[in-house]
């Protein structure tokens, strides 16, 4: 689920930045992660690490 919270954040600056819908922002995520050949959730913590300006952690309780 930690995974999946960085996703959703990262989704959210996608949607902020280019005033897209949520299935529009994930479909930038996928094609980047499928370009670089990269996992989902690392493109997404990149994303969230250059806007944060550094390392970034998320907090998940069940």
């Amino acid at each position: 689920m930690a995974s999946r919270t960085t996703i959703d954040l990262a989704c959210g600056v996608i949607m902020a930045q280019n005033r897209c819908s949520q299935d529009e922002a994930m479909a930038v995520l996928t094609k980047a992660s499928s370009h670089r050949n990269q996992k989902l959730r690392d493109v997404a913590a990149g994303i969230l690490g250059r806007v944060s300006g550094g390392a970034v952690s998320t907090h998940f309780d069940p």
